[in-house]
């Protein structure tokens, strides 16, 4: 089944399944998005509330209903253990991308290998050609994840992102992308 954009609701990689998020992910959002290191970095308020996380699920639907956005709950294999999340963001010629994931799953090639999924989905739609990420310039892991992902660094975004857990501070970020050629 598919968005209105035509993305897939469920993707498979060798280790994982990319699904739609569901109501009962609602523990495991608040899991990662109330956890300090996770947030730092994100353009996005911690969550100090499960109410908070239940509220993301229920925008997730929405914006997929919608065709704005898609989001996936990364999980482990036959577990449907939620690690994560991954969303894009088609716009024209090219999709935005993003993704946070649970701490405890750091390190494990997790990420590089749900966003290699993300772009080889956003490019079998119509007319995307260009597929970009940013993250905050001291993220050195975001860094090696979108480039172990095949995107190419194109430079600093000056004052691009409002940091919230950093005071609301508007910091610099990496751009990065990856052409379909």
């Amino acid at each position: 089944m598919t968005n209105e954009t035509g993305l897939s609701e469920s993707i498979r990689t060798e280790r994982l399944t990319l699904r739609r998020p569901r109501a009962t992910d609602a523990e495991a959002v608040f899991r990662y998005a109330s956890d300090p290191d996770v947030t730092d970095h994100m353009d996005w308020a911690r969550h100090t509330d499960i109410s908070q996380s239940r509220a993301f699920l229920e925008y997730c639907d929405d914006e997929w209903v919608a065709g704005r956005e898609a989001t996936w709950a990364i999980t482990l294999g036959e577990s449907d253990q939620m690690v994560g999340v991954i969303s894009v963001r088609p716009a024209g010629h090219k999709a935005a991308f993003g993704y946070a994931l649970s701490r405890e799953f750091w390190g494990r090639g997790i990420a590089t290998e749900a966003a290699r999924a993300v772009i080889a989905e956003a490019f079998r739609l119509h007319g995307i050609i260009r597929v970009w990420a940013t993250c905050a310039v001291d993220n050195v892991r975001s860094r090696r994840v979108l480039e172990k992902a095949g995107l190419e660094r194109e430079g600093i975004i000056r004052a691009w992102c409002a940091r919230p857990q950093r005071g609301g501070a508007i910091e610099d970020s990496c751009f990065y992308s990856v052409i379909r050629r």
